[in-house]
Order: C-alpha cells, then sequence, then structure tokens
C-alpha cells in the first residue's frame, strides 16, 4: 500500500521533472513512510512512497523495473491472490527475484497484456510504462477502493493518489461549482470522474486508462462490468448462506495475508463483528498473536456501541483498543481531517474513523480489515425498503407487499411504518423530492436543475440488483471508500474490505431480494450465517449506527463559529443570496449547516476561488 506519482511534459524543459516529482511524493509522505523511489525516462517522471506491507525487504522498492527496464510499475494497492497467480506464472516459465505482488503484476502483464487486471482480486491504482510502445497503461480496481487523480492540459498530464499533488500545476484553485450545488442540495459528495476542484479528474472504478507518449492521446475505457449472477438467483436458503459465507470466510482469510500485524476496525455492528469474529480466529492460528479490535467510542449515550464491541472482543478472545473523542478532540483535529480529506464531507461522523486509523498507527498495527460494503451489498441501510417493498409487490403480488409492509420495522427500530413510506414516496418520486431539497435550500442563488441520481435512483428502485448496482458504482459507496481511503492512509494504516471481494459482492446482489430482507430483518442472510458463530444480541440486533459521532452535542457546541465561518465564505457568497441564508440558517438542519461549514472550511484550507 503506497502513494503514487507520474507527471508527462508536453512542453518545457524535462531538466525540471525530478525536482517537480519528488515534490509531488514528498506531499504524500503519508502514505509511504517506508521509502521513495523515483524514476524519469525523457519527458516522463515516474514517483513512489511505500508503506511495506509484503515482502519488506528493498526487493519490493518502487518503481520497480522489469525486463531489463521495458517495464516501469508505480503502484498502490494489494493483489490478494498474488501467491496463486505468481505460482501459476511460474509454471509458465516466469521467474522472480522478489516475493512482492508489485512483480507479480509486471509478470502478469508480460503473459497477459493489459487483460492481467482481470485475473487480479485485490485493490489496486497504478501506472506502467511501458518504453517499447512509449506508453502509459493505469488501472483502477474494479469497485475503486485506491484513487487515481489526474489533470490533462496543454503542458502536462499529471497523476497521483491525492488531489494536493496536483493543485501546484493548475493555474488557479476554482471550485467546480455544480458539484458544490450539488453536494449542499442533495448531501451526495462524489461526483463520478469529476472532483470539487475544476479540471481535477478520476479515473473511474474500473476503468484503465491509455497514454501515449508519442501523440499524447488520452483514452480511458471500462475493463469490469458489474453483471447479474444467474448462478445464485435459485439457489435454496440454505445452499445460499452455505456459498455467500463460503465466498466471504475465503476474503476474509485472503486480506489476512501481510508481513506485519494486522487488526480491524471494530463498531459493534453486524458487519465489523462478523468479519471480526471469522478472522480472530484464523489469525490467532496463522501467527500465533490475538487480533486486535479497534472501536471508536461515542460520548453520547444514544450511539454508544461500545457495549456490543466488548461482547465482540470476549467472544473471540481478542486484544481491545478503545478510544474515546471528545468535543476538544474534534476542534483539533478539524484542520488536519479537512487537509486529509481534500473535499468537503457529509458529516463529522469521519472523525471516529480518523481516530481509529490513527489508534492503529500509534499501537504498530498498519493493516485493518473493515466492514465498508456490507450495506450496499446485503440492503443494510433503511432508505433500501423502498425498493424492497416496490419489488415484493412486483414479484410476489399486492399481499406480499403488505406483509413486508407491516412487518418493515418489526426487527428495525429505526423503520417505523411512516418511515417505510417515506423511503418509497422519496424514492420513487425523483421531481417530489427534488421540489423538497429545493425548497429547503431556497437560499441558493438559483434553482439546479433535477440532479441525475435522483432521477437514476428513481428508476432503479423498481429492479434491486439495478438499485444496488447504482450504489456500488455511483451513488453511494464511491464516497465512503473516498473518506476511508484517506483516512487510513493519513496514518499509513492500509485497510482492507471482504465485503468487497468482487465473487463476494457479484453474490450479494445476484441472490434473491428474500435472502437479504426476510420478515423485517435487513441483511438476513448474513445473520443466519453468523448464527452460533457470535453472541445472538449482535446476530440479531435491531439497532444500527456505525462509527457516529456526538454529533448532536459537538456540533450545538461549535455553532458559533459554523455560522460565522459561513457567513464569511465568499464561495457560498457566490452561490447564495447571502440575506436569505442568514435568515434562513438557524432553521436548517444540522446536516445542511454542517454541508456549508465543510465548503467553507474546505474553500479556506486549500485557498479555492469560486
Amino acid at each position: 500500500m503506497c502513494g503514487i506519482a507520474g507527471i508527462i511534459l508536453k512542453q518545457g524543459n524535462p531538466a525540471s521533472l525530478p525536482e517537480q516529482i519528488r515534490s509531488m511524493t514528498q506531499r504524500i509522505e503519508h502514505r509511504g513512510p517506508d521509502g521513495e523511489g523515483l524514476y524519469c525516462h525523457e519527458r516522463l517522471g515516474l514517483g513512489h512512497r511505500r508503506l511495506a506491507i509484503i515482502d519488506r525487504s528493498s526487493d519490493g522498492h518502487q518503481p520497480m523495473l522489469y525486463q531489463n527496464g521495458d517495464l516501469v510499475l508505480t503502484y498502490n494497492g494489494e493483489i490478494y491472490n498474488y501467491v496463486e497467480l505468481r505460482q501459476q506464472l511460474l509454471q509458465l516459465g516466469h521467474t522472480f527475484h522478489s516475493h512482492s505482488d508489485t512483480e507479480v503484476i509486471l509478470a502478469a502483464y508480460v503473459q497477459w497484456g493489459e487483460n492481467c487486471v482481470c485475473r487480479f482480486n485485490g485493490m489496486w491504482a497504478f501506472a506502467l510504462f511501458d518504453k517499447r510502445r512509449n506508453s502509459l497503461f493505469c488501472s483502477r480496481d474494479r469497485f475503486g477502493i485506491k484513487p487515481f487523480y489526474y489533470i490533462n492540459q496543454t503542458e502536462n498530464f499529471v497523476f497521483g493518489s491525492e488531489i494536493k499533488q496536483l493543485l501546484p500545476f493548475l493555474q488557479r484553485v476554482s471550485a467546480n461549482q455544480d458539484a458544490l450545488i450539488n453536494f449542499v442540495l442533495t448531501s451526495v459528495s462524489d461526483q463520478d470522474n469529476d472532483s470539487f476542484f475544476q479540471n481535477v479528474l478520476k479515473l473511474p472504478a474500473g476503468h484503465n486508462l491509455h497514454y501515449s507518449l508519442d501523440t499524447h492521446q488520452l483514452r480511458c475505457e471500462s475493463w469490469y462490468q458489474l453483471d447479474f449472477q444467474p448462478q445464485f438467483a435459485n439457489l435454496a436458503i440454505d445452499d445460499a448462506v452455505e456459498r455467500y459465507m463460503g465466498l466471504l470466510e475465503d476474503a476474509i482469510s485472503l486480506r489476512l495475508r501481510a508481513d506485519v500485524a494486522v487488526g480491524t476496525c471494530l463498531s459493534g455492528g453486524l458487519d465489523s463483528s462478523t468479519i471480526a469474529s471469522i478472522a480472530a480466529p484464523l489469525y490467532r492460528t496463522s501467527s500465533g498473536k490475538p487480533f486486535f479490535g479497534i472501536t471508536a467510542v461515542s460520548e453520547q449515550e444514544s450511539n454508544n456501541e461500545a457495549e456490543y464491541a466488548r461482547l465482540v472482543i470476549e467472544h473471540s478472545s481478542m486484544n481491545w483498543l478503545q478510544v474515546k473523542p471528545g468535543y476538544q478532540d474534534f476542534c483539533e483535529s478539524l484542520p488536519n481531517l479537512v487537509w486529509t480529506q481534500e473535499e468537503p464531507f457529509g458529516s463529522p461522523s469521519l472523525t471516529m474513523q480518523y481516530f481509529v486509523m490513527k489508534t492503529a498507527r500509534a499501537n504498530g498495527i498498519p493493516v485493518l480489515l473493515d466492514g465498508q460494503g456490507g450495506d450496499e451489498t446485503l440492503l443494510g441501510y433503511e432508505k433500501y425498503y423502498g425498493s424492497h417493498l416496490v419489488s415484493t409487490w412486483r414479484q410476489q403480488g399486492f399481499a406480499a407487499f403488505l406483509h413486508a409492509l407491516k412487518t418493515a420495522g418489526t426487527h428495525n427500530k429505526k423503520l417505523t411504518l411512516a418511515n417505510a413510506m417515506k423511503y418509497l414516496v422519496a424514492g420513487t418520486l425523483a421531481p417530489l423530492r427534488h421540489q423538497y431539497y429545493c425548497h429547503q435550500h431556497r437560499y441558493l442563488l438559483k434553482r439546479p436543475p433535477l440532479p441525475a441520481h435522483l432521477s437514476q435512483y428513481s428508476r432503479c428502485i423498481w429492479n434491486v440488483f439495478q438499485l444496488q448496482k447504482l450504489e456500488v458504482e455511483s451513488t453511494n459507496l464511491p464516497v465512503l471508500l473516498r473518506y476511508e481511503d484517506k483516512n487510513s492512509m493519513a496514518h499509513s494504516i492500509e485497510t482492507r474490505l471482504p465485503f468487497l471481494d468482487y465473487r463476494v459482492l457479484e453474490a450479494a446482489l445476484s441472490l434473491p431480494l428474500q435472502y437479504k430482507i426476510k420478515d423485517g430483518w435487513s441483511k438476513w442472510l448474513l445473520r443466519r450465517g453468523m448464527e452460533n458463530r457470535m453472541p445472538d444480541s449482535i446476530v440479531w440486533r435491531k439497532n444500527k449506527f456505525g462509527f457516529e459521532a456526538p454529533e448532536s452535542l459537538w456540533l450545538q457546541q461549535h455553532a458559533g463559529e459554523m455560522q460565522a465561518l459561513v457567513q464569511a465564505s465568499p464561495l457560498l457568497q457566490d452561490v447564495t443570496r447571502g440575506k436569505a441564508l442568514e435568515k434562513q440558517y438557524a432553521s436548517l438542519d444540522q446536516r445542511s449547516r454542517w454541508r456549508l461549514y465543510s465548503i467553507a472550511l474546505w474553500e479556506k484550507q486549500f485557498g479555492v476561488s469560486a
């Protein structure tokens, strides 16, 4: 796990390349404290910061040269099945000089060309220079776990793991106004291949990028398509549970491969508890050491999950690290958090995750497993009940719909009948939802058009697979992955996500709806699979939080500072009617006020202009 950097100069003196690349890599030293590497060839420069996880020797140094320097790779990520691929490549006649997964990528490219990425089970963002073709081949993993940002200008093509590496190359650091307004209006903060910075783009998940150094032509193309897997659609319940749990257990086992200590984020919820309960005995057997769980404890009792986490720790004989950020911690860490995240974010709850990662680094645990993706793949969020209801009506008729509506809140404390109907109406009627948002934020200078993601959601809600695909690819998961990557790598921590093993994810999305939501239980399949493997109070838990911050306590204390910065923001003044915002501010809900504040913080931190 590392940080990458690259420059292709189209104009100017290439003598400046080493200095420019070194500056880019130094800006992301936190992503790789274990080493730095530079490579320059004519008008191409590649850089690397190393976080040594597998083969920590100098043999794993990057950028890695291969075949007498004809191939050069700078790479961020982990290929979890590198052991199996290495054995396969050895049988095909390849030789290896290291035990790193980096060298496996290079050998796989030689053997299978650009199709090699289809064989990788892992997370990655890499750039591979093929000197013979004088071209750059870049790739991003299926679901975009690892970031790849770039700018393409008249003078240069520049890419990196973080936006802050690219900003010095922009003539002007300015805001993407459409992204800002969409964020204020709907809270959506991931913009497909755009970012909050004008002209800073992202290579989309599951895409490759090709750049010719001869013609300076750039081409992006999709290499992965998330498709329905029919072999899972007609499984009996017991078979479905067995197949899914077998895939999940293998995904966890693969993600325990490391030459350093491995632990897990543990909130006490179903997803993180499942990973901890499966991983702990596997890790103890392979390493002879106890597995660590790290929990962020909320000082607000209404969303404090520490007691649930304690049950998992005791049941699985794990070591437990706890961190309990208070309001002062929140205030002191906020500038670092804004710098770390690089773009506005929708909730102060990221503070909790930030402190989990900080605690892991302080205790010498550079790899953490995490439960990210469990909710999107197994219908864990309450908002999915709208799709559950309409899909049940379509597939099983009105009587089944009424039963689903009646039992919706039986085993979920957050889902009253009124809430279920709210999700149904809001999900299916995008124009009505848009009108509500526009009224709620009527202080905006212009009435924004209906956002595409609202229309897409309303179209997809009638088909659960299409809705989950949309959430994984666009409307929910990408921003959570962005938060996770930046918070973890800020503390030189690699996080690994078993629920996003592509085999596990494809199976989950393709299984019948009634195995995911059953008799009012969300994620029923996983609950059934973990019976007798965790305490029942965790398996059949009816309330759900996550690493939630004590938002009400913190933001009440922070209210004056928030309002002052919002009112002083030139960027917000450019997109709002100032007096209308001032008049309406106090009546806005807490999250809306936070979003405005987050924009003002971001603007100040990065010197963003309108």
